[in-house]
């Protein structure tokens, strides 16, 4: 499973390289003698985006992690059954508890501003606390592309992660790929200097990286606005944000993920997230998000039924 997997990410970045001569080369391109970002990364953590009243301080004791944990465990639990899936929660309670960084028990990947609030507007404050419109029903293609399973947890950044999450990286001399496995998302990530046209940008947006001493850095532009509100953790990627992520191998098991996002309307300044990722000889295994999609023809199915009642209604007046 893993060697097949292997062999379709480098077939993928193989077709891409044959493009790259349109785009500029970065100059920074790694060497081998840097640091490997290569292989499978493992994500199985609680990792609240912001502090609470109750947990303030970035960092706290292990003892006092469990506790913390425990409470937020529940917020999240809370928010999957809310708005994914009521299967997801049990879940939660299998997780490492809270997020490490060099050893270090976080309470928050929010780590600038200080305060580990995120600095939302007061128009994006105002979307957060109003019900999220619902989408049209007239046909698939209205739907959202989560529901419909066009896109996962690899939209830039990466900070949904609470369900034993794995990334796959695999590098090239031109190119970085990343492979999340919820929702087989796959970015190919060219080490150049210049974003692609629109016309090729993905729903993953598009990413262009360089390397700055051993970390990896990576700039997205372009994520569908149809996507801006995330889940587990809530948060608002907007189609005008600029995303940087940064991936710092701190030992052979430990990588440092870094995430900066800039998006001026949504955002009254550019903050920062962080935790660790953590190697793992565990496979990555395919995602199958729907099988057969019985969701989406109810959905559809649904609407049908309830236009027929209120065409009935009005019919009987």
């Amino acid at each position: 499973m893993r060697i097949k997997q292997t062999v379709c990410l480098l077939a993928l970045a193989a077709c891409f390289a044959g493009t790259a001569g349109a785009r500029p080369r970065s100059d920074t391109t790694a060497s081998p003698t840097k640091p490997s970002i290569d292989g499978n990364w493992r994500v199985n953590f609680i990792l609240p985006m912001e502090s609470t009243p109750e947990t303030p301080q970035l960092v706290v004791s292990e003892q006092d992690a469990k506790a913390v944990a425990a409470v937020a465990g529940k917020a999240l639990s809370d928010e999957f059954a809310a708005t994914l899936d009521p299967e997801l929660p049990m879940l939660v309670t299998q997780s490492d508890g809270l997020a490490i960084v060099r050893g270090q028990r976080r309470t928050r990947a929010v780590v600038q501003p200080r305060d580990g609030k995120l600095p939302y507007t007061a128009a994006a404050r105002k979307e957060l606390a109003e019900p999220p419109p619902d989408s049209p029903r007239d046909n698939p293609e209205q739907r959202p592309n989560a529901e419909r399973c066009l896109v996962g947890q690899g939209q830039p950044p990466l900070s949904s992660f609470a369900l034993d999450s794995h990334i796959q990286i695999l590098r090239t001399r031109d190119h970085v790929v990343i492979q999340v496995e919820y929702g087989g998302d796959v970015r190919i990530v060219p080490l150049t200097t210049t974003h692609a046209p629109k016309v090729s940008w993905s729903r993953l947006g598009d990413s262009i990286g360089h390397w700055e001493g051993d970390t990896l850095v990576i700039e997205t532009v372009g994520m569908p606005d149809a996507d801006r509100l995330r889940f587990a953790p809530t948060l608002i990627v907007p189609g005008e944000a600029t995303v940087i992520e940064r991936l710092t191998p701190i030992s052979d098991r430990e990588m440092l993920y870094q995430f900066t996002v800039i998006a001026p309307k949504t955002y009254a300044a550019p903050w920062l997230g962080e935790f660790s990722w953590f190697r793992t000889d565990l496979p990555m295994y395919e995602h199958a998000c729907h099988e057969g999609n019985y969701s989406l023809a109810n959905i559809l199915s649904g609407a049908r039924y309830e236009e027929a009642v209120a065409k009935t209604a009005a019919a009987s007046r």
